[in-house]
């Protein structure tokens, strides 16, 4: 592997690519409908972050956003929270989607490990993975006949219709079904256990659940019926039931105690008999939900984030098409599930027109293999991933460029979490020298990124290309002024489209205030470390908050906490994750216990398979210690950011305010932990 160090020069962006891309196209567009010139990106991005109101505005117009009466106002007032965007629009998403039916290219294509199993069961062997491409007819046709069905189930505008559910064209088909008639959806994968999906689907009351009957993950079959019967015994709002057959394709329906139960194979097949191909679509303001996605903090329950349908539409289709550089002839694909924020992007594909590549089952098949070959054989252009995947295929010694034919594969997508140096020099030896690299960093808040790709710019070792357009990013110390070239709080000085509308069950909007504007009022504070280069690169040092970030998949602590300390033997704990850039992610669990009770290999396999069966493998803990006791501030509050300080290595004193604690003689176990782990 080459050596390289942070800041050297990896790729820069043809001629043929700079003079082509969306970015370019749209700064000819800016000269020729609005006399705007700029010089460079810089000049463009500066504008756009100081000109809201006209950049946004340009994008409804680039774009071509659909409404049947015009917008009265671009943006009502510039505050945070409480900006409303585009008064008076009406939108739909599905909408935005079906203006793209094309014949040329499929609208999916989909890769399962469920259906490689059923597959085999039934033919005792399988030669290749399945490839299952989906057209835009078909797309249409299903997602016509499952919204016809939820509109005979009663659904309208504003219900909530949740699924538990893998990353199939049946849960996006559902998907697009459900907004087009104006509900709201929601998603939670099938590897999490009932407890955390009652968390989040509970607070929003919904009225249908489409709900699989289990799926093959690493090989291994997994049966989720009795999940699902926990979930609709306990969801009391639920009028309905959608099985989804997936392990079992000739499965029959089963009785899950609700008014009408429905299985998916017989609303597709009714409706296409009947000819019930036409969607109408349900036209609801710009800053109407479009869904609830799920965020937790360190307290309470996991934070159900509404996103807009307006706000979604319009950020997706400037940040797949400007940072992704996404046109209708990529064949886009992302590795997630559809409890990650990515898999709502990754279908925004689907908004320019776009092929939307989707994998279910494991990364790891095949020593890590599957996901190059899924690259190989989908003809995929754009291959997006975690950093994670990146650092395990790097260790695995993979070399799919020599593997593989990539030879249509022109970007490599990272996020999730910091990509290291070797991360960056692995994908330049081993997936392309010719490979555009997008690092991107975001969250789920946003449901998009603040940071990422940029077609015109180049990239260096370690280091994001730039700021998105419209995101006015900064890094802040703790005075709330501005620094470069440092660490500091990653800040959004301007309101965002996608930024959330509302928490649900948050009418005072108090939750939402102290998640993001709770340090710097009026000012978005996201969580994670920044740093400004002098070439306008950034750099993200990890979470800045206690959040949990395992796999791009954040989750907050007191959710741990609830699963740990319901092991009668835990009387307290501590949960820290150390992701941080440069170093192997590691999670430790710090236990206090019962009198007389040991921490021995039965109980730290109890407490881990709590957690695993609660919430989900991502969540395990890579060690748990005993400890004294949990540190604690004068007013109860564990200490968990100051404890995150110590084990990265800040001196004490910089890390702990000693007179705000209850207890401060419970740091020295954490102190003498920091320097055994310099060792």
């Amino acid at each position: 592997m080459s050596t390289i160090t942070e800041g050297t020069l990896l790729w820069q962006p043809s001629a043929a690519l700079h003079q082509s891309a969306r970015i370019t196209h749209y700064m000819h567009w800016l000269a020729e409908q609005k006399n705007l010139h700029f010089a460079d990106y810089n000049a463009l991005w500066q504008w756009s972050t100081s000109e809201i109101e006209a950049f946004w505005e340009s994008m409804w117009q680039y774009f071509e956003l659909i409404s049947p009466q015009p917008y009265r106002a671009v943006l009502s007032e510039r505050k945070m929270p409480g900006a409303k965007w585009f008064v008076g629009a009406q939108v739909n998403y599905t909408e935005h989607v079906f203006r793209n039916m094309r014949t040329d290219a499929p609208a999916l294509i989909f890769q399962s490990e469920t259906v490689d199993f059923r597959i085999k069961n039934q033919e005792s062997k399988i030669q290749n993975p399945k490839l299952t491409e989906v057209s835009w007819q078909t797309l249409y046709e299903q997602t016509a006949a499952v919204a016809a069905a939820l509109r005979a189930m009663g659904v309208g505008v504003g219900d909530r219709v949740v699924a538990y559910a893998p990353n199939t064209p049946e849960t996006l088909v559902a998907f697009l079904a459900v907004v087009s008639l104006g509900a709201v959806w929601s998603s939670c994968s099938p590897d999490i256990g009932a407890g955390a999906v009652l968390d989040r689907f509970k607070q929003i009351e919904p009225k249908v659940i489409f709900a699989i009957d289990g799926y093959v993950y690493n090989s291994k079959v997994n049966d989720r019926r009795d999940t699902v019967r926990e979930l609709v015994a306990n969801l009391p709002t639920l009028a309905h039931v959608v099985q989804v057959p997936y392990l079992n394709a000739s499965a029959e329906p089963q009785d899950w105690g609700r008014s009408k139960d429905w299985l998916w194979t017989d609303i597709i097949q009714t409706k296409l008999d009947a000819q019930a191909a036409k969607i109408d679509y349900a036209h609801v303001p710009f800053d109407h939900p479009l869904w609830v996605l799920y965020s937790s903090g360190t307290t309470g329950l996991p934070k159900p984030i509404c996103h807009s349908q307006g706000g979604i539409i319009i950020e997706h289709l400037k940040s797949l098409g400007f940072h992704c550089d996404l046109r209708r002839d990529d064949r886009i694909f992302w590795f997630t599930t559809t409890g990650w924020m990515m898999w709502n992007l990754l279908i925004g594909g689907l908004l320019l027109g776009s092929t939307v590549l989707l994998y279910d089952g494991s990364p790891g098949l095949n020593n890590m293999d599957v996901l190059w070959e899924f690259a190989e054989r989908s003809g995929m252009t754009i291959f997006g991933t975690s950093a994670a995947y990146i650092t395990s295929c790097m260790k695995a010694g993979l070399k799919p460029n020599q593997s593989h034919d990539l030879s249509k594969l022109h970007a490599v997508g990272s996020t999730g979490s910091p990509l290291p140096i070797e991360g960056f020099s692995w994908v330049y030896d081993h997936v392309g020298k010719d490979i555009w690299l997008i690092s991107v960093s975001g969250g789920t808040d946003v449901c998009s990124a603040f940071v990422g790709g940029n077609p015109l710019w180049p990239v260096y070792a370690g280091e994001i290309q730039s700021r998105y357009l419209g995101c006015a990013v900064e890094a802040w110390n703790d005075a709330g002024q501005a620094i470069y070239d440092d660490v500091g709080e990653l800040v959004i000085t301007q309101p965002l489209p996608s930024m959330p509308i509302y928490f649900w069950n948050d009418p005072s909007m108090k939750r939402y205030r102290e998640s993001y504007f709770e340090m710097f009022p009026g000012i978005w504070r996201h969580g994670d470390w920044l740093k400004i280069t002098p070439r306008h690169g950034l750099i993200i040092y990890g979470r800045s908050d206690s959040t949990i970030n395992r796999q791009g998949v954040r989750i907050g602590t007191s959710e741990i906490y609830r699963a740990v300390e319901d092991v009668p033997e835990v009387l307290d704990s501590l949960i820290i994750d150390l992701e941080v850039l440069g170093r192997q992610s590691y999670m430790p669990l710090f236990v206090v216990l019962r009198e007389n009770v040991t921490l021995d290999d039965a109980l730290k396999a109890k407490i881990k398979n709590k957690i695993k069966a609660q919430l989900s493998a991502r969540q395990v803990p890579d060690d748990i210690f005993v400890i004294p006791e949990v540190p604690r501030t004068l007013n109860g509050k564990k200490m968990e950011v100051p404890i995150k300080k110590i084990l990265l290595g800040h001196p004490l004193e910089k890390a702990v305010t000693i007179g705000s604690m209850s207890n401060p003689h419970s740091l020295q176990v954490f102190v003498t932990l920091a320097q055994n782990m310099k060792k």
